[in-house]
């Protein structure tokens, strides 16, 4: 995660003074860099000491931030995502985008609750979802390839737990 902290009263006497700083660092070392930005507004700006920053711009893969998020929340949450891999994030960013929790803490929660079938249609889902119900080698031919895997996926799809994104399938089950 990747955020661009700029110095608010900089902005607003028009100097974009900011720099762009990854996350997760040491708390420490975010209060220095933020105090940095700040000193250096408040020199180019001819007056007093500036106190408030925001967000210009940032680059996440797993969720947005917005232009007055706190950037020592941004470091816990960026911490906490480093501890997950590429199909977790996937999985959490999937939470967050569609609304199906409040937070990223929630979405750390909830995220095994998703399945995520990837490069699938649901017609893959509905063929997954029958042969885990019956074994189809055993069924006798007339009936096995006169099974409708599209209509029962989109049976499957109205039950709201069906999410298609990006070539594939999520599944919520929470």
């Amino acid at each position: 995660m990747e955020i661009y902290i700029t110095d608010l009263a900089a902005y607003n006497n028009g100097h974009l003074i900011g720099e762009w700083v990854s996350l997760p660092m040491d708390e420490d070392d975010l209060k220095s860099k933020i105090t940095e930005i700040l000193s250096i507004g408040a020199e180019v700006c001819e007056d007093n000491e500036h106190e408030e920053i925001f967000i210009t711009d940032y680059e996440c893969s797993f969720m947005e931030i917005g232009e007055f998020d706190n950037p020592f929340k941004l470091n816990e949450i960026a911490e906490q995502a480093d501890g997950l891999n590429d199909h977790e994030l996937k999985m959490v960013s999937f939470l967050l985008r569609n609304g199906l929790v409040n937070n990223f803490e929630e979405a750390l929660e909830k995220y095994e609750d998703v399945i995520i079938h990837e490069d699938s249609t649901m017609q893959d889902v509905a063929y997954d979802f029958i042969d885990g119900f019956y074994n189809l080698k055993d069924l006798p031919p007339i009936i096995a390839n006169a099974i409708d895997y599209e209509q029962i996926g989109r049976e499957l799809s109205y039950d709201g737990r069906y999410f298609e994104e990006d070539g594939d399938i999520y599944e919520y089950l929470g």
